[in-house]
Order: structure tokens, then C-alpha cells, then sequence
């Protein structure tokens, strides 16, 4: 999503010219699925997350919240939380440091990942040019698709600004029809940049 990275079906990663990173060397080897729309920003909406639930009592009788309690007992956030148009992989390194954090521009900031151009600072992210059309129409389709999640203001102005500049290619076209396929729901963000594209 991020680096251009190639991977294999064991999900074993070859980075690009160098890339690198100084945290959480292991994850660098493998590819991990990236929630665009982190988990957190969407599952602090529902009160299992933030208060947990009676359901939510582990083997020792202890009770927990958070993204497992809602997991567990919430079909809503378990269809967000699983939905493949969120889902995209990224070299775990960089999966770790984005962490949940909102993505911006940071024009003071320098890569964190060598020649992959992704940048972290202040608990926020800039991702590189090549991503940030598929970024914007991910947080585009997870806010119309989902009651539960809004973007602010802001993040929307980014995004609305993101989408104009960095218009979809083919494989995100052929992406979207693949997961509607297999998922059943339509991506009318996606779908409708490509059928202007003439890609649909």
C-alpha cells in the first residue's frame, strides 16, 4: 500500500531499494493487512468498545472492552472491522509505526522508512503520493458506507482534495470488482472514478 513492496503467498516481503526502517525489524520481513481506516477511529463509536459488555468476561471472570468485546458481541463492528475495502497489505514495520494515527500533511518531515516515502510524526502520517488516491477513497467509502463512522471536517477536505489529485488506476478498478465479488457490497467511490476513467 505504502512501499510498492513485492510478496510472496507467505506473505514474506522483498522491500524496495532502500527501504528501511530502525523499530520492529521482524515485522519488515512479512506483510500484514493495514486497516486504512484504523480499527480505533471506527470502534470507539460503539459503547462495547469503550464500556464493554456483559458478554465480555474472560475465563478468569475478568471483564474487558476494546476492540475485543466488540468484536464478540457486535455485528456492525465486526463487518467494519473486516471489510476488504479497508483492507490493504503494508510491510508490518510500517503497519506498526502508522499505528492508528490520522493521516495529514507534514511537509517538515522526512521519510521514516528510507525510499519508501511514508512519513510519521506527532501521532500523525503523510502517506506517499502513490497511495494517497487509494487512501482518500477508502476513508471516502468507509464514511458512506458506514453510519458509525464520520470523518471530521478536515479529514474530509484532505480527502475530497486527495481523490481530485491522484485519480484510480486499473488494478484499483479491477481491486473493486474483485471485492464485490467475494464481499457482496458495492464500492461507489471506487466504482464511479472508474467508470469516468472509462476503467469500469
Amino acid at each position: 500500500m505504502y512501499c510498492s513492496a513485492v510478496f510472496n503467498d507467505k506473505k514474506i516481503v522483498t522491500p524496495p531499494d532502500g527501504f528501511e526502517t530502525s523499530k520492529y525489524k521482524k515485522r519488515a520481513k512479512k506483510i500484514e493487512w493495514e486497516h486504512v481506516v484504523p480499527a480505533e477511529n471506527f470502534g470507539q463509536n460503539f459503547i462495547e468498545w469503550r464500556e464493554g459488555h456483559t458478554d465480555c468476561v474472560n475465563n478468569k471472570g475478568k471483564d474487558f472492552k476494546g476492540r475485543n468485546c466488540a468484536g464478540k458481541v457486535n455485528i456492525t463492528y465486526r463487518y467494519m472491522q473486516a471489510d476488504m475495502y479497508n483492507l490493504y497489505p503494508a510491510i508490518g514495520a510500517v503497519n506498526a509505526l502508522r499505528s492508528n494515527y490520522n493521516f495529514t500533511m507534514l511537509p517538515n518531515t522526512n521519510s521514516d522508512f528510507g525510499s519508501c516515502k511514508m512519513k510519521i510524526d506527532a501521532k500523525k502520517a503523510e502517506p506517499p503520493e502513490a497511495a494517497r488516491g487509494r487512501v482518500s477513497r477508502t476513508y471516502m467509502y468507509m464514511d458512506a458506507a458506514y453510519p458509525k463512522y464520520k470523518m471530521s471536517k478536515q479529514q474530509r477536505k484532505l480527502m475530497a482534495a486527495w481523490n481530485a489529485m491522484y485519480p484510480v488506476d486499473r488494478w484499483e478498478c479491477v481491486r473493486a470488482r474483485r471485492i464485490e465479488a467475494v464481499q457482496g457490497n458495492e464500492n461507489t467511490i471506487v466504482k464511479n472514478n472508474c467508470e469516468e476513467s472509462g476503467l469500469w
